[in-house]
């Protein structure tokens, strides 16, 4: 057994699975009973033949957790549940233990959804398994999400992530995923590994690690949109903002042979015909006048920091927007970029402490957020997200300016 597993309940001694169904959880007693139904069914419908099991990878919960995960039935469908040792937290350091046990179990795909899902069906399991047994390495999902959910993803991780390694993938850090046996080796083996990937920054590191092995990877529809407890990206992000960006930074350094000779992206594989149903997300409110004083307050906290992260001429230009009422106020797309490889940049020189630097960008983030807000109120969410397309394409074509400023000496 890995060093990781503090806590391990096998009722019924499984000690072989084709297919497993990983549910991080923190204290989701309310919730996590939900998605373990919906799972269980998932792998009777669909995976009669499959030796199945559920495994709750639980980070030490003090809510009853493991009891409600424990006491819900699955229909025959096995569960284990594991906890790391006392103390040890994170979603990463959980999901550690799950990669040694599909290992240790000889699973050929392995599952992970989140424990808060509201929306999740059976389907979503036959979507996110099939394509492991059809010589997939790596299933992303691919669901309908409102506008205002996911900004981090929409500003930061999609378009970075595409831009560098040239892979489409919508949803880099959506959650939910599919993977092979062969991929849960090289997550259990790879001895890149840090605070933040042992938190939230584990689903960016998942994907960026299957875009460099260059396994085949696709995207599967759900079917349905991803409804969880969605938050207003004007309030607190907390730590997973550092987290996932933090460990984007990271993991450019790790790669960057690689995302050098990448010039352009290309489209992923879609796993499953069309959107299926339409069914519309839940709205996600947004505050405004939050988002453009939290954006303004950056300049006094860390105009220090971006003296020294952000290239002249950008940060001359940030001053401008500085004076921008919030009914005028717009952040240009061009300029985000350019900031955004700053940022890389100075993460890599380590000019000052990273986790300051990542911290620093977040009234940025803010500000970038607001004006995407402001210049999408009016449109679908068809047309939310082919300007969403259009700025991926931007990042794409500043990439020299990227690679340009890597490669300065310091």
């Amino acid at each position: 057994m890995g060093q990781t597993i503090g806590i391990k309940i096998n009722p019924e001694d499984i000690k072989s699975a084709d297919i497993i169904v990983g549910i991080p959880s923190y204290n989701e007693a309310q919730s996590i009973s939900y998605p373990i139904k919906q799972a269980s069914e998932g792998l009777k419908k669909f995976f009669q033949g499959y030796q199945a099991v559920l495994i709750n990878c639980d980070a030490n919960s003090t809510d009853g957790t493991k009891e409600v995960f424990l006491n819900t039935p699955t229909g025959g469908i096995p569960k284990i549940y594991l906890a790391p040792p006392p103390a040890k937290t994170g979603k990463g350091t959980v999901l550690k233990m799950l990669f040694e046990t599909a290992c240790e179990m000889g699973a050929r795909a392995v599952l992970t959804i989140d424990a808060d899902l509201k929306s999740i069906t059976p389907k979503w399991i036959r979507n996110l398994a099939e394509p492991i047994f059809s010589d997939f390495d790596y299933v992303a999902p691919l669901y309908v999400r409102h506008k205002y959910d996911g900004t981090i993803t929409n500003s930061v991780v999609y378009p970075l992530t595409r831009a560098l390694y040239g892979r489409r993938i919508r949803q880099p850090i959506g959650g939910d995923f599919g993977f092979s046996g062969k991929m849960a080796e090289v997550y259990a083996q790879s001895n890149f590994w840090d605070e933040a990937v042992a938190q939230f920054g584990i689903d960016i590191w998942m994907t960026t690690l299957a875009i460099n092995e260059g396994v085949p990877i696709c995207q599967s529809f759900m079917g349905r949109p991803k409804i969880h407890r969605a938050k207003d990206p004007s309030k607190t992000l907390g730590p997973m903002f550092y987290q996932v960006v933090g460990t984007v930074f990271n993991l450019m350094e790790r790669f960057e042979l690689n995302w050098k000779q990448v010039k352009w992206s290309k489209p992923t594989a879609i796993f499953g015909f069309g959107l299926g149903e339409t069914e519309m997300p839940p709205p996600v409110e947004v505050d405004q006048e939050g988002l453009y004083q939290k954006f303004q307050a950056g300049f006094n906290q860390y105009k220090d920091i971006w003296q020294k992260v952000i290239y002249t001429p950008n940060l001359n230009k940030l001053e401008e927007i500085k004076t921008l009422s919030l009914e005028r106020f717009e952040f240009p797309v061009e300029l985000w970029i350019k900031i955004i490889y700053d940022f890389a940049v100075a993460h890599k020189n380590q000019i000052v402490d990273r986790k300051l630097i990542c911290e620093s960008l977040i009234p940025l983030y803010f500000g970038k957020t607001l004006s995407f807000v402001k210049k999408t109120e009016r449109m679908s969410i068809q047309e939310a997200e082919e300007l969403i397309d259009y700025e991926c394409e931007m990042f794409e074509r500043a990439k020299p300016y990227l690679i340009q400023r890597w490669d300065e000496v310091i």
